[in-house]
């Protein structure tokens, strides 16, 4: 049974929130806060009381977007004690599910808050409670990325992507099986990448050279077969991907 705070400063949402965790039978009890900061001190109560004491709380169902200190600079806070409750992001923001996970986030649900859904993320925290020693299912991976697909996150394996095309302060993620919006720049990929072998061949491109099947030489210009996508490789790119894709060969 799990012990649970909600935490959202507006009230609808709040008060749907605490119906729908009071009505699942392994939530054995739901209260709630309107801010970051009134959550805070009840937490701190709850770390006082101790994991077992009349004030300890399991699981906090975190929103993101509040006044004040928002819903990340809580977990942010959090992450910085002993015995931290786990922490679930309840938020109508798709675009910071990974900076959620990086602060080992159990589950990310997407407002407007599905029964069944909500339901899988107390699963989740459960199960963590309930292991002899906790683990977050859903902690950063370096071979997995989080992207959202109908309300729900999915984990895609980095060695699956293509190629990722820079789209304003988002990316998109391209693999064999289709593609996905990511709120991350592309700059920011290249550089957690570049180890994994991603290369960046244009402003707009970042490619995997194991999913290169061909370098294009045509009048000057220079291009590379990603699959069936073939991708136009800029001057200032060019010199380095050949010598990559050099040394890729003869190592």
């Amino acid at each position: 049974m799990l012990r649970a705070l909600a935490v959202d400063d507006e009230k609808p949402s709040l008060e749907e929130l605490l119906y729908l965790l009071n009505a699942d039978p392994r939530i054995s009890s739901a209260e709630g806060a309107g801010d970051a900061t009134e959550a805070l001190r009840r937490i701190n109560r709850a770390l006082e009381s101790g994991p077992a004491g009349p004030e300890a709380i399991d699981v906090v169902f975190l929103d993101i977007h509040m006044a004040g200190l928002d819903g990340l600079d809580l977990a942010r806070l959090l992450t910085g004690f002993a015995r931290p409750p786990l922490v679930v992001f309840v938020t109508a923001h798709e675009g910071f599910a990974v900076q959620a996970f990086d602060l080992k986030a159990v589950d990310y649900v997407l407002k407007p808050v599905r029964r069944e859904r909500l339901a899988e993320a107390v699963r989740r925290a459960a199960q963590l409670r309930g292991a002899a020693t906790p683990i977050p299912v859903h902690e950063p991976d370096p071979d997995q990325i989080p992207v959202e697909l109908g309300g729900v996150t999915r984990f895609v394996a980095v060695d699956d992507i293509t190629h990722v095309e820079a789209q304003g302060d988002y990316a998109r993620l391209h693999t064999s099986q289709g593609s996905h919006l990511v709120r991350i720049p592309l700059s920011t990929l290249e550089e957690r990448w570049r180890a994994r072998g991603f290369v960046r061949i244009h402003r707009r491109h970042l490619v995997a050279l194991r999913h290169i099947g061909e370098l294009r030489l045509d009048a000057g210009t220079v291009s590379v077969l990603v699959g069936s996508v073939e991708l136009q490789v800029s001057r200032r790119h060019a010199r380095e991907l050949r010598d990559l894709l050099m040394r890729r060969t003869t190592g």
